[in-house]
């Protein structure tokens, strides 16, 4: 698989302006002590906790976090024979973490002066270098609504700067939280960035604030809560999307916007007994947030891979020596953007077509929204870091805000789900799946283009770098039900 995906779904330019398996069988004798090692531990489904609580404690090991409403616990040990030693009554199946994150691709940032974004009470200063928001009718939306507080999106990422000034207000301080290692923390500093902004460029698209500096979002009126899932390594673990997925489900989220995916597998693979634990306990979560009135949004993947026919996958994982994963079947999938019941956002750039790098498939894609294209507008013809996706950015080594382009599926998925805060907010009630059908409906559909789509040949690595073949009609592989419209949103 082309490895242009990282883990994060936002390609690999950025300018900036201002888990191992468990094994049946009863207990082991006590082995000498290891590593201290993170576990997710599964009960068998529908059933309580208290048993496998038990096993873990019997087995060397220590419960971090109960996550009883679907049966899954994240414990550590220093026992080297914890999974076999745990398994038995009780428990349905373990997975070490271990070796299960995959780090951050942040790209290029370049600062200027911060006089290029004063304050402008007038208008926001930088609105004319967002494309994006005209290509999806942002201004029509807002003469109807920017959106309601009490609709709140989860950022699942890497946490959100508290002291931006385009985001300082849009923030649900009171429902945002750390989940990085699968335990909570709600200090302020635990869930603001660390070494990544990539959460604050996610964050601002969704609802940077109208009030004169930088730049807006696509649903200003409504509050993001930062949900840090990635840790100081610059790792996203299972336990911590697991952990994500059930704070925002308990915490009245309506929404969570997921630009990346777990596992250093692309392709997390049910049939594969190392992957299997970590599909069942993200699927539990999953289906619990649904539950709770959450929709789910998820990017597509930066790898330009035809998601509906999975044949190899020769990049993963990603934190260690790449396999040679022939013969894939649909039972790999692509975590949480493939999960049943998430809106799969694929990306395209200034001119409407697909992005070289973004991902795509018949029957996978819902629908697409800019996430850049700064590679090339059309073949042959270079284009700049402005057609990437202008929003705003920390910089985590002088730790000063400011704004910036970045590129990716991972800068499509907010804009989908600042248009689905919108809807929400127009048109208050509507369960995950009737949120989901009304932003496919109020799409705007696109062709496929015609014949092998390549616009960047011999771009970096061979005469059929980023070919792509798009099969279809009205709702087809690269673009799903079409382009997220905001003002058909509202309307």
């Amino acid at each position: 698989m082309n490895n242009l995906r990282r883990k994060t779904l936002a390609a690999a330019s950025a300018v900036t302006l201002g888990a191992g398996l468990a094994v049946t069988g009863g207990l082991a004798p006590a082995a000498a002590a290891g590593p201290e090692t993170s576990y997710l531990v599964l009960a068998p489904q529908g059933a309580t906790t208290g048993k496998a609580a038990a096993r873990v404690a019997a087995a060397d090991g220590t419960v971090v976090a109960s996550y009883d409403q679907i049966g899954v616990l994240v414990a550590r040990s220093t026992n080297p024979d914890f999974a076999a030693r745990v398994a038995g009554a009780g428990v349905e199946s373990v997975a070490s973490t271990a070796g299960l994150g995959t780090a951050l691709d942040e790209g290029e940032t370049v600062e200027v002066p911060a006089a290029q974004v004063a304050a402008d009470p007038t208008r926001e200063p930088l609105y004319g270098q967002q494309w994006d928001m005209d290509m999806i009718r942002v201004p029509q939306a807002h003469a109807v609504t920017t959106g309601r507080p009490d609709v709140v999106v989860g950022v699942l990422d890497s946490g959100i700067s508290s002291t931006h000034p385009d985001l300082a207000t849009q923030i649900a301080k009171d429902k945002s939280t750390s989940c990085v290692g699968g335990v909570t923390d709600t200090t302020e500093a635990a869930w603001n960035p660390t070494n990544s902004d990539h959460g604050t460029h996610v964050a601002g698209t969704i609802a940077a604030a109208i009030n004169g500096v930088g730049v807006t979002g696509v649903a200003p009126g409504v509050k993001v809560a930062a949900v840090k899932v990635v840790n100081d390594d610059g790792y996203i673990f299972p336990e911590a999307a697991v952990c994500g997925f059930l704070w925002a489900a308990d915490h009245g989220m309506r929404l969570t916007n997921n630009s990346y995916y777990i596992d250093p597998w692309e392709l997390n693979c049910r049939n594969d007994a190392r992957q299997r634990p970590v599909w069942q306990a993200v699927q539990r979560a999953i289906r619990y947030s649904q539950s709770k009135g959450v929709l789910n949004v998820a990017s597509a993947g930066n790898s330009n891979y035809d998601l509906a026919h999975k044949i190899t996958d020769t990049g993963s994982p990603n934190n260690g020596t790449p396999e040679e994963r022939e013969n894939l079947t649909n039972a790999c999938l692509d975590l949480p953007a493939e999960a049943p019941g998430v809106v799969t956002v694929g990306a395209v750039g200034p001119t409407g077509a697909k992005s070289y790098y973004s991902s795509y498939g018949q029957g996978v894609i819902d629908v697409t929204a800019p996430g850049g294209d700064t590679r090339f507008r059309t073949q042959g013809a270079r284009s700049t870091s402005t057609d990437g996706i202008l929003s705003t950015t920390f910089n985590t080594v002088t730790r000063t805000n400011g704004w910036g382009y970045k590129q990716g599926t991972s800068m499509s998925g907010p804009h989908a789900t600042g248009v689905a805060a919108l809807a929400l907010s127009a048109h208050p009630g509507m369960t995950p799946g009737q949120l989901s059908s009304f932003l496919e409906r109020t799409a705007v559909a696109k062709s496929c283009p015609a014949g092998v789509y390549n616009p960047v040949p011999l771009i970096p690595a061979g005469p059929n770098a980023y070919d792509a073949t798009c099969s279809g009609g009205n709702r087809n592989g690269f673009y799903g039900a079409g382009l997220v419209d905001a003002y058909n949103a509202v309307r």
